[in-house]
C-alpha cells in the first residue's frame, strides 16, 4: 500500500486544509504534516504578516518623524548649515549627520580623550560639508573615525570630495 499523498491538516489557527504532500519523500510526509498542524494555515499566516508589516511601517514612519525633528533641532542648536541635495536625500542625510556627529562626540569627548576645544575644531570642520551624499556615504562609519574623514574631505589639494574628479 502506498503512503498517502493528500493529508487533512488541522492547523493551530483552527482551520482545516487539505495539503498535497506528493512533492515530499514518502518517509517525510507524516512529520511534515505534524509540523504544518502546529502552524497557522496559509491564509491566517498571510493575514498576520500583513498586520505585522503595516504595524512595522507605521512604527517606522513615527520613528523617522521623531528622528527628523531631533536632527533638525540639533542642526539649529549647533548652527549646522542646511544640506544640499534632493528633498529625500537631505532629510535622510540630516538624520545621518546628527547620528554620526552625536555618536562621535560621545566616543571622542565623553568616553575618549578629546578635549572640548579639540571637539570645537571638529564641529567647525563639519559645517562646510553640506553635500547630503557625503553624509549618506558615511552613515555606517565608526564615529571615532569622524576627524580623519573630515580631514580627508577638507584637504585643500582636492577641489571636490571626489578623489577621481
Amino acid at each position: 500500500m502506498a503512503v498517502k499523498k493528500f493529508w487533512t491538516i488541522d492547523h493551530a489557527c483552527g482551520h482545516t486544509a487539505e495539503a498535497d504532500l506528493s512533492d515530499r519523500p514518502a518517509d517525510r510526509r507524516a512529520g511534515y504534516a505534524r509540523w504544518l498542524a502546529g502552524r497557522d494555515c496559509a491564509d491566517c499566516w498571510r493575514a498576520s504578516r500583513q498586520e505585522d508589516t503595516e504595524a512595522t511601517a507605521e512604527w517606522l514612519a513615527k520613528q523617522r518623524v521623531t528622528e527628523q525633528a531631533e536632527a533638525e533641532a540639533w542642526s539649529v542648536q549647533y548652527r549646522m548649515p542646511p544640506l544640499d541635495g534632493t528633498d529625500r536625500a537631505v532629510a535622510w542625510a540630516t538624520r545621518c549627520r546628527h547620528r554620526l556627529v552625536s555618536s562621535a562626540y560621545t566616543a571622542l569627548v565623553v568616553e575618549g580623550t578629546t578635549s572640548e576645544a579639540e571637539w570645537e575644531a571638529i564641529e567647525n570642520a563639519v559645517r562646510p560639508l553640506t553635500r547630503a551624499g557625503w553624509w549618506l556615504d558615511q552613515r555606517d562609519t565608526d564615529p571615532a573615525d569622524l576627524p580623519e574623514l573630515l580631514d580627508a574631505a577638507s584637504t585643500s589639494d582636492r577641489p571636490t570630495e571626489n578623489p577621481h574628479f
